[in-house]
This record gives C-alpha cells, structure tokens and sequence, in this order.
C-alpha cells in the first residue's frame, strides 16, 4: 500500500524528521502535490506513485503520455541555430570528399572519449580513417597545446577539437597549415580561438538554449547537419540514431541535466546500446559483470567510470579507442584493462578522498566553499573527490594537488551556482594561471603561492550566489511505501518516468517504522541490511561506504530499535530472477 500524506506536509518534517541521522530535514511532497498527484491518476489511469514523480517533474496530465514516451524527433532542434555549424559541416564534408588527412583531438574523459568515438566511427562508416589524438592528463594537461598542435598540422589538413579548445588561443594559433575546427560545451570567453568554426552552444554570442549539452551531443548536431547535406547531394548518411548509445553515455558521465533534449537522447541511447551492437561499449559492460539492459545509472556509475579510467589514471586515449574499436577481441582487452585501471584509481582515489576529507574538516565545512590541497594528489582523482565533498557537505568543492610551484585541480558545483564563471573570473583576475568549464563542474591551474588568495576569492564570489547558505540541504521525499508494496511491477512502471540523473533525481521513498532484521557487512566498508514491517513483508537495501557516516554503525547496532529508511529502489535480477532492493540514502530513529 501506499501511504497517505497529511496535507500540510509541506510545513512540518516528513515523518516528524526534523533531523536525520545525516543531519538532514526530511521534506514530503506538499498538499498541492498530492492533490495535483491524486487528479492525474483519475486522469490517466497512471498509478499513483508514478503520478507524484511527474508532478514533481511539472509535467500536467496532457503532458504525462508525450513525457513518458519522447520523441527524438519532437525535440531535436534545427542544428543550424548553433552559430558557425554550416561552416563546420561544410568543412568536414569536404575533407571527407578530398580525402584529407584528419585528426581528431579529444578532451580524455567520457564526454571527450564518446564525442571522439562519434566522429570516428561516421567517418569510418564512409571509409575514412582518423588520426586520434587524446592529452596525457599530467604531461599535457587538458586540452590542446602549441607542440601537439604544431605536431598534428604537420601531417593533416583538417584538426577538430572535441569537448575542448574554446580557450585554447595559444594552441590553436599553432596548428599552422592546418583548419581547426572547434566543437565544444564548455564556456566560452569575450573572444574565441582563430579557428575556422567554433560550434559551442556556451558562446558568449548564443542564446543559451541548447546550452544543456554536452560537447557529444553537440557533435551529434554537427553530424546531423552534415548527414542533411549529404541528402541534398543524393548521399546517404551513416544511421545518426544507432549512435546515441554514445550520445546517451557521455550525457550521464557528463552530469548534464536529464531533461528536454537530454532526455530524450538518452532514452533513444540506452535502447540502442541494450542491443549491445557497439563492441566497446558491450566488452565493458562484460568486464563490469552487468547481465541487464543499461540504465542511466549503470552508465553513470558502472560504464563512465571504467571509460574515465584510461585519462585518469593510465593511458589518456584508451577510453575512446575502446569505444570507436569495432574488433570485439580489442575492445574486450582494452575493456579489461580499463577495469584494471579503474580498480588502481579507486585505491588512489580513498586516500585522496581520505586525507581531503580531514583538512576540509580541520579548515571548516560551514562557509560557501569547501577546499583541500595536498603534495603529489593524483590529478586524475581530485575531480572525484571534489564531487565527494560537494554531496558530503551541499557546497561547491574546490580539490588541488601540488606539484613544485603550481596546484592542478578540479571543482564541482552545487545546482544553482554557476562555478565555471566563478573560475573564469578568477583566471581573468590573474589569481589562476588558467581555469574554465561550466556550470557543475570547473578544472584549474593555480601558483602555489597564490593558493589561499584565490581561495578566499572563489568564496567570496560563490557567496554572493549563495553557495553555503543554510545547514545540510532538505532530504527530499517522494512518497512512503511499506516493505510489501515495493514490487518489481511498481519500480518498472514508476522507471518510464526516467532516466534519473543530474536535474531528474531519482524519487526517493521512506520506509516508516521498519524492523531491521539482519545486517551483514560485504565489500569494502558496504553493509547490507534486510528490513521489515513486523508484520511479514520484508525487503533488502544496500548501502555503500556505509561506515564513512553514521548509518552503518547505528543500524549495526540496532539493538532492537525501529527505523524509518530512506532510499532508490532498484530492480536486480540474478538467477534469472528479478527482485527489487533499496538503495539507502539515510535514517532516522523511529522513537525519536
């Protein structure tokens, strides 16, 4: 059954959780909500539950069917409205008809890798190999540079920059003899690179609409319009919709926002890959142990991840080679060996995180920034652990390793404040050597000696956008469930409304008044827990690193006590069979 909800919610704590064991208020949908819930179920004939998830996405009754069902071709925009893209497509068209010479150069993490492998792979498709080219994230650092620049113009008529180069004037002045095209997300200063096209939806000269993409689907809109081109002349084009596996893959690394557009690429993207016809993309779903059908969090936590892992900690171009590979016996070593990297980055990224962890504590976690510093951290790992301290603490998070007289470093947002301007600003001030990305995510290059000044700036600047005010941020909650009333059929109707990610959060249940049955610790530091209403129905959760906060120890120690649970359902199947486990967020005591 599905609980009722007293309808002042929205003024007292759900559950009368005023604070959690994670220090979190717990806040449940309000008494327009639930009504507006209520009348779509009468409407549609939708079940409830699934209701209160797209009335808190804004979507109306009328909406509801064209929601759960979207259409690519309802949304994608004409990709003539993105500046310089005739220029562009008309470049590539022609290096393709004159068989030039191209290389690609590509940012080294899974928005990069994936932009490269699209470009790869559709030239491929029309006989025309590529030179890829990816930076070595610690020799090279991010984006181009004058000698690889130099080196590329040397030998290709044609260089195009994925997921990188909008800032890149320096580099990009010394690709003599060659065009450089520029096909990127990331924002974009007063002025742009002499290239021959910068397509860029973060251009200062844009509107902004399409500004939610990702450098790969912005590569898609490149290939879309060429593909167009192709038609007018009586060609052909490759099939741009068995690419969106790709597209839907780097939308989710990416943290772009699962709404609009993004969505529906990404709906289109995980029913293209569940036919795992891309060989790299199925030898890393092998090497992961996932038996079903992707969903956005596989390719968020199980896929990016392994992909990341070659830019991170190994060799930069990995990723991507094992995405475009179409030999499935090369892209399962390559898959093989990014699982061993990804294992090597994890063990890097604990002590990172570990020892970030306690000077952000001995520093302060109360203001608007959170930042921490060490000698020698891995520059592949401190974008990770700054996303760990921004959830740990609700606030933007700035992570640099030290290295002789310069810190690099990565910083990661909180929704509603835009980082990435913040860091321009600080670059364009003279406080960093270089800094740019977007709006939840920034990368940076700092003078050890101008470390705490441009700190204390960056604070300043993110308080003025209101970063840190308040306490730990409002536990959200969707509704409340008795164990037995999560069903495998409710978590796969209630799925429709998704993907969930970045602006489209998974819905969250509470489980009231529950009895916690067995706990068993399992891997490193994870605790399963088994739960019940006392009356039966019982239903099984898991929760990670669970001894890094409170909840692990509490609910080990339970000593007979009654808990309310919070938490994602998830569907699993093992053995054939599916079954449904709670993915638990936070607690509180039931007899507080």
């Amino acid at each position: 059954m599905v609980l009722s909800l007293p309808k002042d919610i929205a003024t007292s704590a759900f559950l009368d959780v005023e604070t959690s064991l994670t220090g979190r208020r717990w806040v449940g949908p309000s008494g327009d909500e639930q009504r507006l819930a209520e009348a779509m179920e009468q409407a549609t004939g939708l079940p409830l539950p699934l209701c209160k998830v797209l009335v808190t996405r804004g979507i109306s009754p009328d909406e509801a069917p064209g929601y759960l069902a979207p259409k690519l071709r309802d949304l994608l925009p004409d990709p003539m409205s993105l500046r310089d893209m005739g220029a562009a497509a008309d470049r590539i068209l022609k290096a393709l008809k004159a068989r030039e010479k191209i290389a690609v150069f590509a940012d080294y993490d899974v928005d990069g890798g994936s932009s490269a492998a699209l470009l790869l792979d559709w030239l491929r498709q029309q006989n025309h190999d590529a030179t890829l080219y990816v930076p070595d994230r610690i020799d090279e650092g991010y984006g181009p540079n004058p000698t690889a620049m130099a080196e590329l113009a040397a030998g290709h008529d044609l260089i195009i920059c994925v997921d990188c180069g909008t800032l890149s004037f320096e580099a990009i002045a010394a690709a003599k003899g060659a065009d450089v095209l520029i096909i990127d997300h990331h924002l974009a200063g007063e002025t742009l690179p002499d290239a021959m096209a910068v397509v860029n939806p973060n251009r200062q000269d844009e509107s902004g609409d399409l500004a939610h993409l990702c450098a790969a689907a912005v590569v898609f809109l490149v290939l879309v319009e060429a593909n167009r081109r192709l038609a007018k002349d009586g060609t052909k084009g490759p099939d741009l919709l068995r690419m969106l596996d790709l597209v839907a893959l780097a939308t989710v690394a990416d943290v772009a926002p699962l709404t609009g557009l993004n969505r529906a690429l990404v709906v289109q993207g995980l029913k293209v890959m569940s036919a795992r016809a891309r060989p790299g993309l199925a030898a890393l779903a092998d090497v992961a142990g996932l038996s079903t059908a992707p969903t956005s969090y596989h390719l968020g936590y199980v896929l990016g991840p392994r992909v990341n892992a070659g830019g991170r900690v190994g060799k930069a171009d990995l990723g991507a080679r094992c995405l475009s590979s179409t030999d499935p016996d090369e892209a399962l070593a390559m898959a093989e060996r990014l699982d061993q990297l990804n294992t090597e980055r994890r063990d890097i990224e604990n002590a990172v995180r570990d020892a970030a962890l306690v000077q952000a504590e001995e520093r302060g976690m109360e203001g608007a920034l959170v930042w921490a510093a060490g000698e020698g951290w891995h520059p592949g790992v401190v974008g990770i652990v700054a996303a760990r301290l921004k959830e740990a603490t609700g606030r933007p998070a700035v992570v640099i390793g030290l290295d002789g007289a310069q810190g690099k470093g990565s910083a990661r947002s909180v929704k509603g404040v835009d980082l990435g301007h913040a860091i321009q600003r600080l670059a364009s001030e003279g406080l960093l050597i270089k800094g740019g990305g977007h709006k939840m995510a920034a990368g940076l290059t700092v003078d050890r000696d101008q470390l705490e000044p441009a700190m204390v700036r960056l604070e300043e600047l993110l308080a003025k956008e209101g970063a840190g005010q308040g306490g730990p941020k409002d536990k959200r909650i969707d509704a409340a469930l008795m164990p037995g009333a999560a069903t495998v059929e409710l978590i796969e109707q209630i799925e429709t409304a998704g993907p969930f990610g970045q602006s489209a959060p998974a819905p969250r249940f509470a489980f009231p008044d529950v009895v916690i049955m067995h706990t068993k610790r399992v891997g490193t530091g994870h605790l399963k827990v088994s739960f019940g209403d006392g009356l039966g129905a019982r239903l099984d959760a898991i929760l990670f690193d669970a001894f890094d906060g409170p909840i692990g120890p509490a609910l080990t120690a339970h000593g007979g006590a009654r808990f309310h649970l919070v938490g994602r359902l998830e569907v699993s199947q093992w053995g054939g069979r599916k079954r449904v486990e709670l993915r638990l967020e936070d607690a509180a005591n039931a007899s507080a």
